[in-house]
């Protein structure tokens, strides 16, 4: 599965062309009210529960992608594995709440503010009192001293991998007593709330050997609810222990267990009773739903192993058996065996997966389309406008979103997400969806219809072509010989109705689940689809003079649909499963620009670079909707399904695509984190270009100004105004554009509670636990639809 790139500082808290001086200053403003960050679009789904309906002791197996490469956050490779294990066991001055805004935690502090602007910002953390390392040592001035020094970046012996913010701090000191510590700014920083979350200890950060090699395999120093027991590299556990020195409210479980299970893997393995919680991709959450639906029910499942078996398939298979090949016998006889085992080994993990439930929301991350500017089309800004406004996105939310019964909204803010203090909807400097006026911008770029290609480009688009008729013909004329050679007829089980048969998946793709259950149902209606054939031959030879006529192919579908199933007849009837691809050769669809358009001898052709894996499945559905709305301005793509090892490193990073989807997770400091990412690129000594993390390579002067400025504003109201201008700035240039928030979907244990699907907000490690018996949960805060 693609992972998520990590924003500069984002695991930490949890996880070029200038744009045309005609925009309006009105869209750049940002000065809204305050409400225009709005509610968060879903809200937590973690059955949250009282502390005393939750039983004390016990073990939660969690999964997670993979055991952390370093314990260190600020290191380079730090994941969200190494922010689990970091935010139970460290200590957090500021912690993401419900709306995803940092909130000063009780547990470590009282109080921290700003207390002088001039002549330079001073910051006053007071710090709990209780508040002690796992040593008995109290958490203190020299703890603060020693992270600053080792992330300032003044001592290139400790290889950080970053050091934003700690770099504006001129000194570190102790208060009026030990429990009060003195920050002072050499330069005002806005989103100061960022620093020392987490706190490690001044034996971790005290010197380069401990910061760059000790602190990634142990850290034996902790201050959280949890403290580390061991780490099993072979097993591939982490297992962290209820800390005794723990001041605050004690943790519940005796042990939290991180398991590395790849998601492909853990429906399995939740059924086996290896894990509690895990998040799942939709094909898992189908498991469990499915689950849930087929309680109680007799006979054979709908789903899983055996289910895909086509009356063709069964007719093949029985031929083979009793044919007179005898090798062939044997291996067929071989295969049923596996099947049946295979079936029965997936009914039984269907009943244990009875016990889980799927609790969802959205992560705090968002899709975009990434669109290169470096060269090619892309390089004119009026070309990536007209892609952009091409794309309806809310169209593309609903493709994904709608299925899992998660609110469908758009992301229109590339800094912020909705409940954020600095979201606003900014989209508006790019403009609505518009096909007429994407057309136009391409034309005002020079790229018309039917315009002269080279030589060899020409030759090759006559080719294809051709080539499309006759594959459309050849296609027609293997379709009608596959419908004499198999009738539909079922060998056994032919009345046989399996448990769910007529229900769609609960959780997937709407297109492609749609295809899979049409398919069902032509099963199911095997008769009555012998029937609508012979009807349906019937008619065509009626209807045989006036084969170009649309009443004649209405007429047709009709008779062809009936007797099945209302699903499957609506499909017959618009001819095909929605999302099915039209052959070489078919017209264009109405309102399609009239043949491709080119310039100078080249056709308008993009690189579409997606992740070919089993996890990628919803991304290749969202490529495959925006191609076709491309396609409606003469816009063509070129498809390359890359490994997803390869994809991010190779492809995205390397700046080897056109247009890429992947995903950034928010921040609650987007002056900070989201920076790097917008950053405009800057020309290094060998020609090369230093692009930080802004590879779509789209950047502009104004936007690296706005960010400068929001990050050293110490008005909270002014520096958002500003994260907002710059918001807009980058619509309005079109590098990369917000889709849909991320579908988040976690299986939990039905008696597990304050765990789950947990959107912006930190767990509370040490509230999470299993209800006593007869203790309830309250229902989770509903999401705004």
């Amino acid at each position: 599965m693609h992972q998520t790139p990590r924003r500069p500082g984002a695991a930490l808290r949890s996880a070029a062309f200038l744009v045309s001086g005609a925009l309006a200053v009105t869209a750049l403003a940002g000065c809204a009210a305050d409400d225009e960050a709005g509610k968060p679009s879903a809200g937590q789904d973690i059955a949250p529960a009282a502390r005393d309906q939750i039983k004390d002791g016990g073990t939660l197996r969690w999964a997670v992608d993979n055991l952390p490469q370093t314990l260190n956050s600020f290191q380079a490779d730090a994941d969200a594995s190494t922010g689990r294990v970091t935010g139970a066991v460290l200590p957090s001055m500021f912690r993401l709440d419900g709306q995803g805004r940092p909130q000063a935690d009780p547990d470590y502090l009282e109080k921290a503010e700003v207390i002088e602007t001039e002549p330079k910002q001073v910051v006053l953390y007071k710090l709990n009192q209780q508040a002690v390392w796992s040593d008995g040592r109290e958490i203190g001035a020299p703890d603060f001293a020693a992270q600053w020094r080792a992330l300032s970046g003044k001592d290139s012996a400790y290889w950080t991998a970053h050091n934003a913010g700690y770099d504006r701090i001129e000194k570190v000191e102790r208060g009026a007593n030990d429990l009060e510590v003195r920050v002072t700014f050499a330069k005002p920083y806005a989103d100061w709330r960022a620093l020392f979350s987490p706190l490690y200890p001044k034996d971790v950060m005290g010197t380069p050997d401990h910061f760059n090699d000790s602190a990634r395999r142990k850290l034996t120093n902790t201050a959280g609810p949890f403290a580390i027991d061991t780490i099993d590299r072979d097993a591939k556990t982490v297992s962290l222990k209820r800390n005794p020195r723990w001041w605050g409210s004690p943790a519940k479980l005796d042990k939290l267990v991180l398991s590395a299970v790849p998601r492909a893997k853990r429906a399995a393995a939740l059924a086996a009773g290896d894990l509690d919680l895990a998040d799942l991709d939709s094909g898992g959450a189908d498991r469990i739903a499915y689950a849930a639906r087929d309680k109680g029910t007799a006979g054979p499942l709908a789903h899983g192993p055996g289910a895909a078996l086509t009356p063709g398939k069964a007719l093949r298979s029985w031929a083979i058996v009793h044919g007179e090949d005898e090798e062939a016998a044997e291996e067929e006889i071989a295969a049923r065996a596996k099947t049946r085992k295979a079936v029965k080994k997936y009914a039984k993990e269907q009943r244990n997966l009875r016990g889980f439930d799927v609790r969802k929301s959205l992560e705090p991350a968002y899709t975009q389309l990434a669109l290169n500017g470096t060269e090619g089309p892309l390089a004119d800004e009026r070309v990536r406008r007209a892609v952009a406004r091409a794309i309806d996105r809310t169209k593309l939310a609903e493709a994904v979103l709608k299925p899992l019964g998660l609110p469908a909204g758009t992301v229109d803010n590339h800094l912020a997400l909705a409940g954020q203090a600095a979201y606003a909807d900014n989209s508006g400097a790019l403009g609505d969806q518009d096909t007429a006026q994407a057309r136009a911008l391409l034309a005002e770029a020079g790229w018309v219809p039917g315009g002269p290609l080279e030589k060899k480009e020409k030759d090759k688009a006559e080719k294809e072509k051709t080539a499309g008729s006759e594959n459309s013909a050849n296609s027609a004329n293997s379709d009608s010989e596959s419908e004499d050679a198999d009738d539909g007829t079922y060998i056994v089980g032919e009345d046989d109705q399996k448990p769910g048969a007529d229900a769609l998946p609960l959780f997937g793709p709407g297109p492609f689940t749609a295809a899979q259950h049409t398919a069902l149902l032509h099963q199911a209606d095997a008769v009555k689809l012998r029937k609508a054939d012979k009807e349906k031959g019937k008619h065509s030879k009626a209807s045989k003079h006036s084969k170009h006529s649309k009443h004649a192919k209405k007429h047709k579908n009709d008779h062809a649909a009936e007797g099945l199933g209302k699903d499957a007849k609506t499909y017959v009837k618009q001819g095909g499963a929605p999302g099915a691809y039209a052959p070489k050769g078919t017209a264009a669809p109405a309102g399609a620009a009239a043949g491709p358009l080119a310039k100078d001898g080249k056709p308008l052709t993009l690189r579409f670079v997606l992740p070919s894996g089993a996890g990628s499945e919803q991304l290749r559905t969202v490529a495959d909707r925006i191609t076709q709305m491309l396609e409606k301005i003469g816009v063509r793509t070129d498809i390359m399904k890359v490994d997803d090892e390869s994809y991010f490193k190779d492809h995205i990073a390397s700046g080897q695509y056109d247009l890429a989807l992947y995903s950034w997770p928010a921040s609650a400091y987007p002056a900070t984190d989201a920076r790097p990412i917008y950053a405009k690129p800057v020309p290094a000594a060998d020609g090369s270009l230093t692009v930080e993390q802004n590879y779509t390579r789209v950047g502009t002067d104004q936007i690296d100004q706005l960010f400068d400025e929001a990050i050293g504003e110490l008005d909270e109201g002014e520096a958002r105004s500003l994260v907002k201008q710059a918001d807009a700035r980058i619509w309005a240039a079109a590098g990369s554009i917000p889709l849909y928030q991320r579908p988040e979907l976690v299986a939990a244990r039905t008696n597990v509670a304050n765990a789950g699907a947990f959107g912006f907000q930190d767990p509370q490690y040490q509230n999470i636990g299993y209800l006593k018996p007869g203790g309830k949960s309250s229902p989770s805060p509903k999401s705004d639809d």
